[in-house]
């Protein structure tokens, strides 16, 4: 599961090392659906706090985006823009 987390890999494209991948799809889904995922990452979290191996400094990204004119009134359906995929962000075109 954490190789397709990583990865970004369809389901029907993980490994044959890690069997079926619809025993791993329906894996993913009890423990997401029960909790176990959310039980794991507090228990590594505390067991790494303990050890003094988590820096719980935050930081914050100021990052911004431009955007065509025309989005700034209807998010850019006015001028009849689309947003197309580039890399893992959209941009918008009018």
């Amino acid at each position: 599961m954490l190789y397709r987390i990583r990865t970004g890999v369809q389901w029907r494209d993980l490994p044959e090392r890690y069997g079926s991948w619809k025993t791993v799809h329906e894996r993913h889904r009890r423990w997401s659906a029960d909790g176990t995922w959310e039980l794991l990452l507090q228990r590594v979290q505390a067991e790494a706090g303990a050890a003094g191996d988590i820096d719980w400094d935050v930081s914050v990204d100021s990052t911004s985006v431009g955007l065509p004119t025309c989005s700034a009134t209807s998010v850019g359906r006015a001028c009849g823009s689309f947003w197309w995929p580039i890399g893992r962000r959209l941009v918008a075109r009018c």
